[in-house]
């Protein structure tokens, strides 16, 4: 397995978080067959190994009534690449920012509240981005299959 240290146990713990990270110890405990102590111990410490960062509400762009999500694929010269992660992370529209294989590539998802407010957003943010040789842009329409966080 690539989790070093991840036992059958654990790997039943973080897919029933996954599902639902609002389950409680004693919930998983009755469905793994250990005790909520054992859970919690367990939880705990992979929260301080860093396997399980956060518990998070996501909410679906699609489901809010005029809502835009969009992917980028931005290339940038690649001594401008870093300078152009940081001013993207700085605004609130963008959720995702990710270095991708190929020659300075970022990938980044951005929701916004309407059409004028993605077309400001490019226009105003990522149209002035410095060293940007190409950037595209795909809408998204529809969410068929989101999975968060890894499946074990």
């Amino acid at each position: 397995m690539f989790l070093d240290g991840l036992d059958g146990l654990d790997r039943k713990i973080v897919q029933l978080l996954i599902r639902n990270a609002r389950i409680s110890y004693s919930e998983i405990g009755k469905e793994i067959g250990i005790s909520r102590v054992a859970v919690k111990m367990r939880v705990q410490a992979l929260e301080k190994k860093g396997i399980i960062e956060e518990y998070t509400t996501i909410i679906n762009p699609q489901k809010i009534s005029g809502a835009v999500s969009c992917y980028f694929e931005i290339e940038t010269l690649p001594d401008t690449l870093n300078k152009t992660a940081e001013l993207l992370s700085r605004n609130d529209s963008i959720t995702q920012i990710y270095r991708v294989t190929g020659k300075s590539r970022l990938h980044v998802h951005a929701v916004t509240a309407s059409n004028e407010e993605m077309e400001e957003l490019i226009t105003g943010t990522i149209d002035r981005l410095p060293g940007v040789k190409e950037c595209t842009c795909n809408m998204i329409f529809s969410r068929i299959k989101d999975i968060k966080g890894l499946r074990l």
